[in-house]
């Protein structure tokens, strides 16, 4: 079974560079405080690292 990353957004995108919000919505984070699942891929993951400070990651299996 592969595992899953559940991504949280703590903290808002706006005053951030645009690049980094495009990152947000493209991983289908709409919201504050939504938390969405995604497989755990190399794609992912560097979404994710470029946007760690906005987000909160946490594994899941």
């Amino acid at each position: 079974m592969a595992r899953k990353l559940r991504i949280q957004q703590i903290k808002s995108a706006s005053g951030h560079p645009a690049d980094q919000g495009a990152t947000v919505r493209a991983l289908g984070i709409r919201r504050m405080q939504q938390a969405i699942e995604h497989d755990d891929t190399p794609q992912i993951r560097g979404m994710v690292f470029k946007v760690r400070h906005l987000v909160r990651v946490e594994e899941i299996r």
